[in-house]
């Protein structure tokens, strides 16, 4: 299946999908060590945001969370692309911190991606003009 939707923050990404059903944020819900989910109320608590498509209502939180998105990149523990639901402008802004400091891209989408299940390998392709195709 295939879908559009706005690019936030452009990249390329294909990697497995994690589908959260409820907003996370990275500030206190993400051990930057290890990309792993560590909010005790999220129900997704252990799960691993490392190199995979990261699809969710939204991002919820502090606005350090695009610090610590940001540096989860480039450490390699972030995710390869994010998808939500609704604009998060918290984390473009890591995503873009993460472009423009450390030349690695992470596509921030908006769209909706109904049918996409957790493990489903999803392709991400974000541009600079806005566009955006996901693909399923």
């Amino acid at each position: 299946m295939m879908t559009t939707g706005q690019a936030y923050a452009a990249g390329d990404a294909h990697a497995a999908a994690l589908v959260l059903s409820e907003p996370l944020s990275f500030w206190g819900g993400v051990d930057v060590e290890t990309g792993c989910i560590i909010d005790r109320s999220h129900p997704d608590l252990g799960k691993s945001v490392t190199g995979i498509v990261l699809i969710m209502p939204g991002g919820r939180g502090s606005s350090s969370s695009s610090s610590v998105l940001a540096e989860s990149i480039r450490r390699g523990t972030g995710p390869a692309a994010i998808i939500l639901s609704r604009p998060d402008p918290i984390l473009t802004v890591g995503a873009i911190v993460a472009a423009s400091l450390y030349a690695i891209r992470c596509p921030i989408v908006v769209c909706s991606c109904d049918g996409v299940a957790t493990g489903n390998r999803v392709r991400v392709r974000a541009d600079d003009s806005g566009g955006a195709r996901v693909e399923w």
